[in-house]
């Protein structure tokens, strides 16, 4: 089992940076494939950012590639995302997961374990 604790989320205005991190406990994270999810409004969760167990893979939507990075530190059980040039069309909740798999995966049913979720508003 593992427990997932998002922060860094608020309210922010366009073209400005936000960074959110998730910590986990429980069982061993550096097994553990991750990624950054989000959900809008009337809209389905997507996948935002996905990063391998040891960091040596990425994955990122096409709406924000080149703007949003994530990174993780296994030593301090931490994964991140820094968003940049954050836009209107961000606004969602931002949630963190694990995956049961170690290797880099977009696949969402592979992701068994989930944080409560992080409210990011970006203000025109």
């Amino acid at each position: 089992q593992v427990q997932l604790v998002e922060s860094g989320g608020g309210l922010v205005q366009a073209g400005n940076s936000l960074r959110l991190s998730c910590t986990a406990s429980g069982r061993t994270f550096s097994s553990n494939a991750m990624g950054w999810f989000r959900q809008a409004p009337g809209k389905e969760r997507e996948l935002v950012a996905a990063i391998s167990s040891n960091g040596a893979r990425t994955y990122y939507l096409d709406s924000v590639e080149d703007r949003f990075t994530i990174s993780r530190d296994n030593a301090k059980n931490t994964a991140y995302l820094q968003m940049n040039s954050l836009k209107p069309e961000d606004t969602a909740v931002y949630y963190c997961a694990a995956s049961r798999l170690a290797v880099l995966t977009t696949t969402p049913n592979t992701y068994l374990y989930w944080g409560q979720g992080t409210q990011v508003t970006v203000s025109s």
